[in-house]
């Protein structure tokens, strides 16, 4: 069974930027990192093809940077410009329309001035 493991979350300030990692314990296909705010359900912030194409939610385009390392088994979103609303813990697993993995812990980003 795969795991997931994502990490590089943290606190920081409004227009500051963060790089998250997840690290998969077995090989990766098309993957997306998601987020859960509370009170709000998980949503899709991007995803990412096995032949590295991104895909963006609107609230994050321009701002935000999926990536991957196949050799590795891991993903990255670079955020940058980062606004209070996109205090949420994320989470990776693969894309939608693929039978998911087990969720890992996530990490927390908080956005705060």
């Amino acid at each position: 069974q795969v795991q997931l493991v994502e990490s590089g979350g943290g606190l920081v300030q409004p227009g500051g930027s963060r790089r998250l990692s997840c690290a998969a314990s077995g090989s990766i296909t098309a993957m997306g990192w998601y987020r859960q705010a509370p009170g709000k359900q998980r949503e899709l912030v991007a995803t990412i093809t096995s032949g590295g194409r991104g895909n963006y939610a609107d609230s994050v385009k321009g701002r935000f940077t999926i990536s991957r390392d196949n050799a590795k088994n891991t993903v990255y979103l670079q955020m940058n410009s980062l606004k209070p609303e996109d205090t949420a813990v994320y989470y990776c697993n693969r894309a939608p329309g693929i039978h998911s993995l087990t969720w890992g812990q996530g990490t927390q980003v908080t956005v705060s001035s």
